[in-house]
């Protein structure tokens, strides 16, 4: 019987482990994408939120102050300014036109403060005209595919 009660036991406590962490995973702070026309509707339940907000860095937006980099967000005609205050260095990819994710929180004074950001520039993964997308150039090696 002493078995059996050892056996129950241990099912108990690795259920009752199952249960916690699925729990407290469902409840940690999670970040859901957002558009920067979605971020305009959602109003008064945007600000102190943590978010994530993607769109396009508007052409000539991009400006450093102090530690502090500023840029705009820009999606289907509407703006949103961020402030990027995070210890992480800028993605390479950042740069005017680069499609970017902004993470952090809305202040009531309508700017995004950004604790990380990603970037990717799309035109730089595109084939070049004529080129089959994943075609290898046969300039390298003497004209030679490798």
């Amino acid at each position: 019987m002493k078995k059996y009660g050892k056996f129950a036991a241990l099912i108990v406590v690795v259920l009752g482990t199952l249960v916690y962490l699925a729990v407290a995973g469902g409840n940690s702070d999670a970040t859901y994408y957002k558009t920067v026309g979605e971020l305009g509707q959602m109003g008064n339940q945007a600000y102190g939120k943590r978010l994530r907000v993607g769109g396009d860095v508007e052409s000539g937006s991009i400006a450093r102050v102090g530690a502090q980099v500023q840029f705009t967000l820009l999606q289907e005609n509407r703006k949103l300014k961020v402030a990027y205050t995070g210890t992480d260095p800028l993605p390479d990819t950042f740069r005017d036109g680069a499609q970017a994710l902004a993470d952090g929180k809305l202040d009531k004074d309508g700017v995004f403060r950004a604790t990380r950001v990603q970037a990717k520039c799309a035109s730089k993964y595109e084939a070049k005209p004529g080129q089959t997308p994943g075609m290898v150039p046969t300039n390298i090696n003497n004209g030679k595919n490798i």
